[in-house]
């Protein structure tokens, strides 16, 4: 997978709290993609990392972070703490703000429980967030926040993928913003099938491109 544009990646460390994180740059004129990677994974899921290489094919900006310290992270209720994770995603997204210029839009990818922190950190921030995109998520773990969320969401989930259609369903329900529910055939909880991986690049790459150009 060699990269097409020849914005290096760079390790960076997140304040206050000294995350680690992964930072690509947007292109001119583009926005950046912070990931909220789900429970059980950190900033080196390896469908994650595939999505974010191809959205940067685009001209995006990404930031793949771990949410957890590591002494936190091997505590499991930590994991499923949607408000404790929304924070830590509304902290890295003040940290971005303070790193690029004022209108370089953003951007959330979330991925199981990570697009409920998502969601929750959409109300949270201060800063506008563009767009929202969910990939085999559990929004339904926003609870209360969902008719409170005001970027563009779009929710992504397997044909497979049964009881996860039906909270999405229910959860799309409950989301006052603009919103979609995109269901890719034959794909389970995580994406593994073939071709699958690609439908959700293509539909997240359509859903942040145009909402993600500065100025837009």
């Amino acid at each position: 997978m060699g990269h097409m544009h020849d914005r290096p990646e760079v390790e960076v460390s997140i304040a206050p709290l000294g995350l680690p994180g992964t930072l690509v740059r947007p292109a001119a004129g583009q926005g950046i993609v912070l990931f909220a990677h789900g429970s059980g994974s950190s900033r080196l899921s390896p469908r994650n990392r595939l999505v974010a290489e191809r959205l940067q094919r685009s001209g995006l900006g990404t930031l793949l972070f771990d949410l957890l310290q590591p002494e936190e992270a091997s505590n499991r209720s930590n994991v499923f703490d949607i408000g404790l994770l929304a924070e830590r995603l509304a902290l890295a997204t003040d940290w971005v703000r303070s790193q690029e210029p004022h209108n370089v839009p953003i951007g959330y990818f979330g991925a199981s429980t990570g697009a409920g922190a998502a969601l929750v950190a959409d109300t949270l921030t201060q800063h506008r967030i563009a767009a929202i995109v969910s990939r085999g998520g559990r929004p339904d773990l926003a609870g209360a926040a969902l008719p409170r969320v005001r970027a563009p969401t779009l929710l992504i989930v397997g044909g497979e993928d049964r009881g996860v259609i039906e909270l999405n369903d229910e959860a799309l329900a409950q989301l006052t913003c603009e919103k979609r529910l995109a269901i890719v055939p034959g794909a389970g909880h995580l994406f593994e099938e073939a071709g699958t991986l690609d439908q959700v690049v293509a539909l997240a790459r359509d859903w942040f491109v145009p909402r993600l150009r500065q100025g837009g």
